[in-house]
């Protein structure tokens, strides 16, 4: 393990369009701040800035709070580069900013935060291992949780436009998002376009989209 004074902390606050580093040294004082685009062509700027803090025989730790999010292709670059990364817990850095009697909220006095939770916390942070595969597995999942939310809200409207035109439809049909249902609404979204429908037209129709499923009877 490096000694800690021979060690500058590198803390990052993390946005979609850009982010913010702070430097500290192993006194907790700050030594200078970098602020660069969110894309890999701006990242070989926060290593050339780094350098005029190392002549000294000095070595740099980076702490990244969202190694799977915005802060992914940074740590990738900086893991690819060789550089020392460590994995900050959100809820850590977020409790060095409340512990302060003043509270206030830039990306400067965050990064700060992040910076001073990877100095007192070094050897007990994660290193930051930006795999791909846990990474797209997780955007899959969050995907789908999407998804699975969105068509459960659009359901509940479903259920809500029907109901102003067929008040006791939930006795039509057992899944009214199921196949048949779906055509029925959409072939007569309301009473009245059934004016002119024979009953045994309508038992053909309902036959054919339930794959004969539903008898004349119902």
């Amino acid at each position: 393990m490096i000694e800690q004074q021979n060690l500058i902390y590198v803390g990052v606050d993390l946005h979609k369009q850009h982010h913010t580093a702070v430097i500290i040294d192993c006194w907790s004082k700050k030594l200078g701040e970098i602020k660069f685009d969110n894309k890999p062509s701006a990242f070989p700027l926060l290593l050339k800035e780094l350098k005029k803090y190392t002549k000294k025989s000095l070595s740099v730790v980076y702490g990244l709070e969202d190694v799977g999010g915005y802060g992914r292709g940074l740590a990738v670059y900086l893991k690819d580069n060789h550089c020392w990364v460590k994995e900050v817990n959100a809820k850590h850095a977020n409790a060095r900013r409340q512990s302060h009697v003043t509270v206030h909220k830039s990306d400067s006095w965050d990064a700060e935060c992040v910076a001073k939770v990877l100095k007192d916390e070094l050897e007990l942070l994660p290193d930051a291992k930006p795999i791909d595969l846990y990474w797209a597995i997780s955007q899959l999942v969050t995907q789908r949780r999407w998804l699975a939310k969105s068509l459960t809200e659009t359901v509940k409207k479903l259920h809500q436009q029907i109901s102003y035109s067929y008040p006791s439809y939930k006795k039509f049909f057992s899944e009214v998002e199921g196949k048949t249902a779906l055509a029925f609404w959409e072939a007569y979204p309301s009473p009245h376009t059934l004016k002119d429908m024979s009953e045994e037209a309508l038992a053909a129709f309902l036959r054919k989209y339930s794959n004969n499923g539903l008898s004349h009877k119902k």
